[in-house]
């Protein structure tokens, strides 16, 4: 990879399909990498990018990927823990409306009941744990069922505010129906795993 330095001096835009070419070589790089040492505190480093790099750090290097590639489901990975991590009042309050609808999704995320912002953080940082050091097709079908709880959460808070603040509940709705999305494609993304086919 470049440096920042030098990245910062290369003159105009970053070519595409080059952007695209080191958003998979670091994805593969960091998983393989990570699942091949077995190392704890790798597996913590990475899973606290992040916090590390920044969040703009890893948006260069993922954003852009297509949700259907490994760099493109890291990315939801990390954007979906950075929220549970800045935002973990109202991450739970969506958790706790959205459980009840969703028993089955509630199993698969392994969430304890009822959940208290540091439950939904450990789940996060368990998911991601579980892309460096476990079954990554579990890991991404997790945050699958964790993303359509919180679309429940979010559709159900919409509700019940559309009356009082209709352009809010309108931003919950677009927010609930942007996390069934995410839902979807990590769900894809994790078929592909198993069949060898996500890049």
């Amino acid at each position: 990879m470049l440096d920042p330095h030098d990245a910062d001096e290369l003159p105009g835009e970053l070519d595409p399909a080059l952007r695209d070419e080191v958003a998979h070589t670091t994805a593969h790089a960091i998983v393989h990498r990570a699942r091949a040492t077995e190392d704890p505190e790798v597996v913590g480093r990475l899973v606290r990018l992040v916090e590390s790099e920044g969040l703009d750090v890893v948006a260069a290097l993922w954003s852009d990927a297509a949700p259907a590639t490994l760099p493109g489901a890291l990315w939801r990975l990390y954007v979906l823990r950075e929220w549970v991590r800045r935002d973990p009042q109202t991450v739970t309050l969506r958790y706790r409306l959205g459980v009840d609808a969703a028993p089955v999704h509630e199993a698969i995320a392994g969430v304890v009941r009822p959940p208290e912002p540091a439950d939904l953080r450990a789940l996060a940082d368990s998911v991601l744990s579980g892309v460096f050091a476990g079954d990554l097709a579990v890991a991404l079908e997790r945050a699958a069922s964790f993303c359509r709880i919180l679309a429940t959460g979010a559709a159900f808070d919409a509700d019940s505010r559309e009356v009082a603040d209709p352009d809010g509940a309108l931003r919950m709705t677009r927010g609930a129906s942007s996390l069934l999305r995410t839902a979807e494609e990590l769900e894809h993304a994790a078929v592909l795993w198993r069949t060898d086919r996500l890049d």
